[in-house]
């Protein structure tokens, strides 16, 4: 019995030889002594003994027997050999007894390198043992800007509260993530029970993964952890058996193939034609796809109420809007003040209970809670107001608002007297940096001398009114539109007077209501979105003026020659024939973006994931830990580098939606 095992292992082994010198790979296990050569170690810790996982042991300490076996710890020496016939022996012990005796290994790197034990881990990883108890000593590398050497300290980091070696990130930051999706804080120690209940999960959640995993997903079952821990819930995870992981694992399996398939967002810039001859043709094949508005209840989901967020009642307004559209043919519903992510899901599920079928929620802070509740209804549609937002069970959406900051920078150069404007931006998400920049470049375009000073209204402490006031400016941006209840004429594009009263130049207009609208309509056209891409890309609309959108709307006391540039400057930008950020950029750092040959411009997700300033701007991008605290969770949602979150800018032509 031992010798027929050991034969179908050596045919693994000889297998996996054969396919690594085809690949022109080294066919035999890795040696720590070779690869520490010519590595810089900072220290040498004993750990003691621990629970290994056997898919982190990768080699062998000593160069020794390693010919023994190939690259995946199958032997590679005959079954008649002294060899074979000891690990026929380690085999039997195995199934007769279980192999108890500890392994010896050194770590590096989160990977293992056995000193002693060869055997016993070939042995092992061949009956598919999912550990081993292991002496380890861990080699620490110095640290440097190597991303590989980043990704380990923030693994050491890791361990030194949770004291587990088992989980392991493909990209930086991760860590955190899952600390904070668990509820935890950095930097302090979980006790025994946590440490017991976390690998428990863990290990449970580790082997479900590795039933369903393809061979070709470069995402390691941690991945998948922290996506499933953050759409369930790390209270809910922790409590699931194994049928229930592989339940949920099953609900949630779009969102993990879309973050293996590196979190690609396709950016839908313009809406569907409605006379579309492609659309036709399908709703004359199959009129049944078709929707009537009738067949809809629609639900939207504030943070704040409509009377204090100014947020809140632009999209109200744009609900009141789309039940006019459509004659009162379509019923929606609004909930309001879901601030925190128990008032979301509560506003998700009673929307849901009252029948809505399409569902807006109006915040990024509320893309976690549509995304579980989208994998728990797939019948219901739900679209969160967020951009870069990689999801693959919602579809998000958008306005480009830097096209309207562009032409209030343009018009605010052209009124004003003084080289100095005035910026009042709220907070550091996606989008906003393009807005400031946006600005700067339309005041610039003008007034080649101008210079943006930028306030932060959301800080802590922050008077932006009397920094601006300081520097002797007159000519503001400020929020793009009033509160109901705070109504105040400090919005828009506004001149503050000698006498301290306030005059409003320009607006730019968000117009949520037919952005709703052309949305609606997608869904009554049975137009493609979300279901067609599920585990492929996320779907996000990011719809500007060309889709009439976006306006600025100019008071009278624009002079008419400034009116007409701005008109021009408009249709110019609705037409597609001028884009903002084309030609040469010039960043505070001194980097050079483009070149003045360059009538393409940035591409969008160089202008969504923008985080840099133009040297004309006067000014910083605060730290999100100068924020109130209530701030700081959508803020790190919508910020971050392109890598991390994944974009294509490649149009699918007649589509609109962007492909690899």
């Amino acid at each position: 019995m031992a010798l027929y095992d050991y034969i179908g292992a050596l045919r693994k082994g000889r297998k996996a030889y054969q396919a690594a010198v085809a690949k022109g790979e080294y066919p035999y296990l890795p040696v720590l002594d070779d690869i520490l050569a010519n590595t810089d170690i900072a220290s040498e810790v004993n750990l003691g003994l621990i629970d290994v996982p056997l898919e982190r042991i990768v080699g062998t300490k000593t160069k020794g027997r390693t010919e023994a076996f190939a690259s995946n710890f199958m032997p590679l020496l005959g079954e008649r050999t002294e060899f074979g016939a000891k690990w026929s022996r380690v085999y039997e012990y195995q199934i007769e007894e279980g192999i108890q005796d500890p392994i010896v290994a050194y770590e590096f790197m989160n990977r293992y390198y056995v000193l002693e034990g060869n055997k016993r881990v070939s042995v092992l990883k061949y009956v598919h043992a999912y550990s081993v108890t292991a002496s380890v000593i861990r080699m620490i590398p110095r640290r440097s800007d190597d991303r590989n050497v980043r990704l380990y300290y923030e693994f050491l980091d890791f361990y030194q509260v949770s004291f587990n070696c088992d989980v392991w990130f493909s990209t930086e930051g991760s860590y955190d993530r899952l600390l904070a999706a668990m509820g935890k804080e950095k930097g302090v120690v979980w006790d025994q029970e946590d440490q017991k209940y976390f690998k428990a999960v863990y290990d449970l959640f580790s082997r479900v993964f590795e039933t369903k995993r393809t061979g070709d997903m470069d995402f390691t079952a941690s991945d998948a952890f922290l996506v499933y821990v953050e759409i369930l819930g790390y209270d809910t995870v922790k409590r699931q058996t194994e049928g229930q992981i592989r339940k949920g694992l099953d609900g949630i399996w779009d969102e993990v193939l879309l973050r293996a398939n590196g979190g690609r967002i396709a950016l839908v810039e313009e809406p569907e034609k409605e006379d579309n001859s492609a659309v036709k043709l399908f709703d004359w094949l199959m009129p049944a796809a078709n929707i009537e508005p009738e067949m809809l209840k629609i639900a939207f989901i504030y943070q704040k109420s409509k009377e204090t967020s100014s947020w809140a009642y632009g999209h109200e307004l744009g609900r009141m809007y789309l039940e006019q559209c459509f004659d009162g043919k379509l019923r929606t519903v609004a909930f309001e003040n879901a601030g925190t992510e128990e008032e979301i899901a509560s506003a998700l599920n009673l929307a849901v209970a009252a029948g809505c079928n399409v569902i807006f929620t109006t915040s990024p802070q509320m893309a976690a809670q549509s995304v579980k509740m989208a994998v728990q209804r797939p019948d219901v549609r739900i679209y969160n107001c967020s951009v870069n937002m990689s999801y693959s069970s919602i579809c998000t959406y958008y306005a480009r608002m830097h096209e309207t900051k562009f032409l209030m920078g343009a018009l605010a150069a052209a009124m004003s007297e003084s080289d100095k404007l005035g910026y009042i931006a709220g907070y550091s998400i996606y989008g906003t940096i393009a807005n400031i920049n946006a600005f700067a470049l339309g005041a610039k375009m003008i007034n080649p001398r101008s210079k943006v000073y930028l306030t932060w209204s959301r800080l802590k402490g922050a008077d932006c009114q009397k920094e601006l006031a300081a520097e002797g400016i007159s000519y503001i941006s400020g929020d793009d539109m009033i509160t109901p209840v705070h109504a105040s004429r400090e919005y828009g594009l506004y001149h503050r007077l000698e006498d301290g009263s306030v005059e409003n130049i320009a607006m730019a207009l968000c117009d949520w209501g037919k952005f709703y609208e052309k949305i609606v309509r997608n869904i009554c056209h049975g137009a493609s979105d979300v279901k067609e891409q599920r585990g492929k890309q996320a779907v996000n609309y990011w719809w500007g003026m060309s889709a009439d959108v976006l306006d600025v709307i100019c008071s009278g006391s624009v002079p008419d020659s400034t009116s007409r540039l701005i008109r021009f400057l408009k249709s110019s930008i609705r037409s597609g024939e001028f884009a903002a950020f084309a030609g040469k950029l010039s960043a505070q750092n001194g980097v050079t973006i483009g070149s003045e040959d360059d009538d393409r411009g940035l591409g969008p997700e160089e202008i969504i994931t923008m985080d840099w300033l133009l040297d004309n701007v006067t000014g910083r991008i605060p730290d999100v830990s100068e924020f109130p605290e209530e701030l700081q969770p959508v803020i790190r949602a919508q910020s971050g580098k392109l890598e991390e979150k994944g974009m294509e800018g490649q149009k699918v032509e007649g589509t609109g939606i962007s492909r690899s």
